[in-house]
């Protein structure tokens, strides 16, 4: 924690600032102009109102004087909106590449799982890093000998570390950080502090010590255990994944705003021509159909696979305070046809990922079978999700990186709402510019299944 937020992320930043050591930029141009940072601390803190709530505390205007950043927020900074922020903001891009590469070497860092491979990667890009560090800072001057540290020695050990200990996130908890934030409230006497300290550590020993002795855990927290589902919410057992939370719109969606959620019906209930027996479902029959059916307007989605799944908030629905975090952004799966655009081709289907505001949620319940629709149960539940989908730029993205860029917002789709994944953040660039950053990984991706029928149709020919 110390050796990258603490100490080696801050001083790259006191070089980019010309704040480091009263030394100057050398034959090197790393140096910002002040305008510039300026600008960058500002979208930094404006990014903190469209990035959910879930990926850590806002990070303030890092260009402030005096401003307290954890190395909490400067990991999220150096991971997720440095990268999209200093894209072209360096006079020379060697600067930009540097600082890239080390992102790229910190996440695989971070990674749930490590393999030797990757360890061998992280040893010899680090011993890289470390030498055009010198080329690019040190410049092998040296009077610049300041800008070399034990910290940028330090960092060469990082490779053999992971292979002793294991993956960092073992042990890089922040506990003296988290400890200090929990004590730091305490202080009541500015000219005894460690009197309240010493008191309040006290206590909270003491309360440890009665709830293990009494075994009062439960009853003695403050905190209310959270028993079983949410008040309000909505669970099916046809999706175990997820669950539906309020608000929730009092009102049925009037039929003539629903032509998205028609149009996505027709496809999904549309099967094979060649199966006997099958209905032609058409826009007009999914319409009648709908007029019998139960149909509700959901304002938030979780993801309850996991203990730590995402809670994904509707654009449309219920109202936001002036001071809420956007969670309406998502990251969702789709088959696409590769074939779309010819004509007589049999269809290909490929899947594929998206990125898109969250509009609306729908719960559509049937309540008797349906044979025009080919639906032959007593009883089906359908939730739909109706996204309006991000147009990103082919031709920007940050190699190595999952950061991707839109200017405009496409299409509308309405989908299964498993297709939904996970919620994203975004980070203003300026000039209609944002950046999307995904901080979900290689954990929350979906597998096709076309993909894996494939497989196994070759392992049986086999």
């Amino acid at each position: 924690m110390h050796l990258f937020w603490e100490n080696l992320m801050k001083n790259l930043i006191k070089l980019w600032t010309s704040e480091f050591k009263g030394m100057d930029s050398g034959s090197g141009e790393y140096e910002l102009e002040k305008s510039v940072w300026m600008a960058i601390g500002e979208a930094t803190a404006s990014s903190g109102a469209i990035i959910p709530s879930c990926y850590g505390a806002r990070v303030p205007n890092i260009s402030a004087d005096g401003v307290y950043l954890t190395a909490e927020m400067i990991s999220f900074w150096t991971l997720y909106i440095g990268p999209a922020l200093l894209q072209r903001k360096f006079h020379q891009r060697r600067y930009y590449d540097h600082f890239i590469r080390l992102v790229r070497l910190l996440n695989i860092c971070l990674q749930f799982e490590i393999t030797q491979d990757e360890i061998t990667f992280l040893e010899e890009g680090f011993v890289s890093w470390v030498k055009d560090y010198e080329v690019l800072y040190y410049q092998h001057d040296p009077e610049r000998l300041p800008t070399c540290p034990l910290t940028i020695h330090a960092v060469l050990h990082t490779a053999p570390s992971i292979k002793d200990c294991g993956p960092v996130w073992c042990y890089w908890a922040f506990p003296m950080e988290r400890y200090c934030g929990l004590i730091g409230p305490a202080i009541k006497s500015r000219r005894f502090p460690f009197a309240s300290l010493a008191r309040h550590v006290l206590d909270q020993a003491r309360l440890t010590q009665i709830k293990v002795f009494y075994n009062v855990t439960v009853e003695l927290s403050l905190v209310t255990p959270r028993l079983g589902p949410i008040h309000g919410s909505y669970e099916s057992p046809a999706y175990p994944t997820c669950r539906l939370l309020p608000p929730k719109n009092p009102d049925r969606p009037a039929i003539n705003t629903l032509s998205l959620l028609i149009g996505a019906l027709v496809t999904r209930f549309t099967v094979d021509s060649n199966v006997h027996g099958a209905a032609r479902v058409t826009p007009g029959v999914v319409k009648r159909s709908l007029a019998d059916a139960h149909i509700q307007e959901w304002g938030k989605v979780q993801r309850i696979d996991s203990d730590e799944g995402d809670t994904m908030r509707a654009s449309e629905v219920g109202k936001t305070r002036d001071d809420s975090r956007d969670a309406s952004f998502v990251r969702y799966e789709m088959y696409v046809d590769i074939h779309a655009r010819q004509r007589n081709v049999a269809p290909e289907f490929k899947l594929e990922t998206f990125y898109g505001q969250l509009q609306h949620i729908y719960l559509v319940h049937f309540n008797t079978a349906h044979p025009e629709l080919n639906l032959h149960e007593p009883a089906t539940t359908i939730i739909l999700a109706q996204i309006k989908s991000c147009k990103l730029n082919s031709d920007e993205s940050i190699p190595g990186l999952d950061i991707h860029f839109y200017s405009v917002m496409g299409n509308t789709n309405v989908i299964d709402i498993t297709s939904v994944q996970c919620v994203v953040g975004r980070v203003a660039c300026g000039n209609n510019r944002w950046a999307i950053i995904d901080r979900s990984g290689s954990l929350v991706r979906a597998i096709s299944q076309i993909q894996d029928e494939e497989e196994e149709d070759l392992e049986a020919d086999e």
